[in-house]
């Protein structure tokens, strides 16, 4: 009994500086997180951007700076160009329908007064655009947008940070995953290599396929915007891309009411035009073309489970949420596969387990 109470103190008294090593470790790395955080966006994005990326880096490898040049330019710009400006667009017009709440509110109900509807969804239109004023436009003004529409230079920086941490990822990454793997313990280092095999398998599903063929039609839907005349072309095509990301979603949800705005413009001849025009331009070569490649970039996890993850994130962290959550739901799907996988190497069979032992008994 005594040994027992002796053992547990000594221990303590033994390994005392180790653990304030580890207490010191954990504060520095928990300080550096709380400094680095109004970044947060720039360094997420950059993490994924060097993932979609990474294909085209892995083609040009005989000379990993150039390749991660080349990669980071081909892909990133034309991402940031599109989504960064994109969503900045839509954040300063957002920021203007709360500062001009009443010019707007009155150009809807004008508009809807000059379309021949009959007279109870005129009623119903009406009502619901006095309830987005009274209640959803508040709600806006409160949550700071205007604020953070305001804050620039932060939005701008973490766009840059975000190029500067995709090149470096791409280029010294394999570095900095061999001084991980160096670190692990011996006895742990294949459950670790199993687990970065696993994920990297599902981020590439989740990221990469969607990425390429989201950037695709991100760029031809903004020359077919531009075309078309239509005015606030970035944000448009920046949703595009949000919603060919997100599963579950689809840049019809854009097009269809664009068509609709068309036709009480222009007329159902010009809104047909338009549709068919955009379909075809839009989505018919990544159908054709691009889907037999994505078609192996799967990550054999629910569309329902990564469209909430998408949408939770940015509500909880903004645009890094948007990209982390669906990277921690990854990790987490990780761990439980290398978990399952090894229970199954041990001969433990997770399905008949109970029968085994009712036999055994």
């Amino acid at each position: 009994m005594n040994q027992e109470k002796k053992d547990g103190m000594v221990l303590l008294i033994e390994h005392k500086w180790k653990i304030i090593a580890a207490i010191a470790v954990a504060l520095f790395f928990l300080a550096i997180i709380f400094i680095l955080r109004p970044l947060a966006d720039g360094i997420i994005l950059g993490l994924v951007f060097a993932y979609i990326s990474r294909p085209i880096y892995l083609k040009l490898n005989k000379n990993k700076r150039v390749g991660a040049l080349v990669a980071t330019i081909c892909i990133v710009i034309p991402i940031i160009f599109i989504l960064g400006m994109g969503i900045l667009e839509i954040i300063q017009q957002i920021t203007w329908i709360v500062q001009n709440q009443n010019e707007v509110i009155s150009s809807l109900t004008g508009f809807i007064n000059n379309v021949e509807i009959p007279d109870f969804l005129h009623t119903g239109i009406e009502q619901s655009i006095q309830d987005i004023s009274q209640s959803i436009i508040p709600i806006l003004r409160e949550i700071g947008i205007v604020s953070y529409a305001k804050d620039l230079v932060i939005f701008l920086l973490n766009l840059v940070i975000s190029i500067i941490v995709c090149y470096f990822l791409l280029s010294d990454g394999n570095t900095l995953y061999q001084k991980v793997l160096d670190i692990t313990p011996s006895n742990y280092q294949k459950t670790f290599q199993n687990y970065v095999t696993e994920l990297d398998k599902i981020l590439g599903g989740i990221f990469i396929g969607n990425a390429y063929a989201a950037l695709f039609v991100s760029i031809m839907s903004a020359i077919v915007f531009y075309v078309f005349g239509f005015s606030h072309i970035l944000a448009l095509s920046a949703l595009i891309f949000i919603a060919a990301v997100v599963p579950l979603f689809a840049g019809y949800m854009v097009l269809l009411p664009l068509a609709l705005l068309r036709y009480f413009n222009q007329g159902i001849e010009a809104a047909l035009i338009f549709f068919l025009v955009a379909s075809i331009v839009i989505y018919l070569p990544p159908e054709l073309f691009m889907r037999p490649y994505l078609a192996s970039l799967k990550s054999k996890v629910h569309p329902l489970l990564i469209m909430l993850a998408f949408i939770g994130g940015a509500f909880v962290g903004g645009i890094a949420g948007f990209f982390a959550a669906p990277i921690l739901l990854g990790a987490l799907i990780a761990a439980y596969r290398v978990y399952v996988s090894e229970l199954r190497s041990y001969g433990y069979n997770l399905g008949q387990n109970t029968d085994k032992s009712e036999n055994n008994g």
